[in-house]
């Protein structure tokens, strides 16, 4: 059914896929990276009925794109994990897999149709910046791609995604337990550890980031519980 491909993708129909539950639409994009060898060796995977794996998008580094699962149809890519309320993540997200070990950074061809698909995406199903998320994030116990090499503050610079504001770190004292809060009012799993939410924030937001929890991190996400909570209230953390 060639005509289920969106934006110039490749066609290349997964059988790992199903209708999305109690009657769920897209809300969220899950980013993933592949830690495959090549596009090719991971598009074999992700058609593979044996794997029970797929995504909707695959896109190689030089740029090439397949869509692999129609929109309207859940993928089985996000796995154990959930963003804010919801638990059964791939009922309500559309995936994007990008061809990359985990160890280089994503070269422009394929950000750009990154950019390009996740503008469609956006547009077609009224999905907010706030909420295409790293896998890392609905997972951070368990996952860390698209990792410290994916250039979250690129996509936030084309509406695509968010990036904090510079917070006057030094006012902020480091505090374990209300990281936790502030996780949780972002859409993190309270239910993770304090290293593994620590780890996928500075995954996300300081990938350059160090060390125990620093006044730089409560900064960070006093910012973006401020101006993106999950529930739209107010921050009290």
């Amino acid at each position: 059914m060639p005509t289920a491909a969106h934006d110039g993708a490749l066609w290349h129909p997964s059988p790992n896929c199903g209708a999305r539950r109690g009657g769920a639409l897209p809300d969220t994009v899950v980013v993933h990276y592949t830690a495959m060898a090549s596009a090719e060796a991971a598009l074999a995977r992700l058609c593979d009925p044996g794997a029970e794996v797929s995504a909707h998008y695959l896109i190689c580094e030089r740029g090439r794109l397949w869509q692999l699962v129609a929109e309207a149809d859940r993928a089985w890519h996000a796995g154990a994990g959930r963003w804010g309320a919801v638990g059964d993540v791939n009922s309500a997200s559309i995936g994007i897999e990008l061809a990359n070990r985990g160890d280089h950074p994503f070269p422009d061809p394929q950000m750009r149709v990154l950019e390009k698909v996740l503008s469609g995406v956006i547009g077609r199903w009224s999905i907010r910046p706030e909420r295409v998320i790293a896998h890392s994030d609905m997972a951070p116990e368990r996952k860390r791609d698209p990792g410290a090499r994916f250039d979250w503050r690129r996509l936030a610079r084309a509406g695509l995604s968010i990036w904090p504001e510079a917070a006057p770190a030094a006012e902020e004292r480091p505090d374990a337990a209300r990281l936790r809060k502030l996780a949780e009012r972002i859409g993190y799993d309270p239910r993770a550890s304090d290293a593994a939410l620590l780890s996928a924030l500075r995954l996300r937001f300081r990938p350059w980031g160090r060390g125990p929890l620093s006044a730089a991190d409560m900064g960070v996400a006093v910012d973006l519980a401020r101006r993106f909570p999950v529930d739209r209230g107010d921050v009290s953390a």
